[in-house]
């Protein structure tokens, strides 16, 4: 009777630790699924706006339609490289501001701007899903920097020039590998001609890559799906 008494105890022992490591085995993968993405891709809308010589009143001025595609590098929770593409619709009157421009008058421009540049985000909480004990949160604000290049083909004024963008957004995580985003930046522009040549050193004053230059802002929603697994799942394991 004891020897049976000791097998069933050591059965029960070992079909408890089995189920144990299965417990910890599924959780691991389960965390593994629930995160580890290297990439994104995805689409953002929204809003643009010019500042400049025909402008010199409001960063939110004839909002125009921008919208484009991005794709995203994800470094670690807190840090991410960012691609753009982008097309953004840009508009200015010189009559609606109380400037006067010398030997302009009256002068109004529509200017189609594609725009393509690599930025860097920097997360304020550790961006993600699964892993509560490094305090993942599925929502957090970030700012991004980096530098793009930005082209324009309007009737005699074609230019091709750099810009300098820079922002706050806040991200979202609505699943596992679908992210929602808001942000508004600012663009300088290292030159001065999105506005026509016409509006090009309208004052006679010496200019440089950093003075009487034009800018102009975004403000876009975008949603992206993550991929590209960071660590291989394990496809052998069972499912429990």
């Amino acid at each position: 009777m004891s020897r049976i008494m000791s097998h069933i105890k050591n059965s029960t022992k070992r079909k408890f630790l089995a189920t144990l490591c299965a417990v910890v085995l599924a959780t691991s993968i389960q965390q593994a699924h629930a995160q580890d993405y290297k990439y994104e891709i995805g689409v953002e809308a929204g809003m643009s706006s010019y500042w400049g010589d025909a402008n010199q009143t409001s960063i939110i001025y004839r909002p125009g339609f921008t919208g484009g595609a991005l794709f995203r590098y994800v470094i670690d929770y807190r840090w991410a490289i960012r691609a753009n593409l982008s097309a953004a619709m840009l508009e200015g009157n010189t009559t609606d501001g109380d400037n006067i421009i010398p030997g302009i008058g009256e002068y109004q421009f529509n200017t189609t701007l594609f725009d393509a540049g690599c930025r860097v985000e920097f997360n304020f909480f550790n961006y993600g899903i699964g892993y509560a004990y490094k305090n993942t949160s599925r929502i957090s604000p970030y700012i991004t920097a980096g530098l793009a290049f930005c082209a324009g083909f309007p009737e005699g004024n074609n230019f091709f020039t750099v810009n300098i963008p820079f922002g706050i957004g806040v991200k979202y995580k609505v699943a596992e590998r679908w992210n929602l985003g808001l942000e508004f930046a600012m663009h300088k522009v290292l030159g001065d001609r999105i506005d026509s040549q016409d509006l090009k050193d309208p004052y006679k004053i010496p200019s440089s890559a950093l003075k009487n230059t034009d800018w102009f802002s975004t403000l876009v929603f975008s949603i992206t799906y993550d991929f590209g697994f960071k660590t291989l799942p394990c496809n052998t394991c069972p499912d429990f």
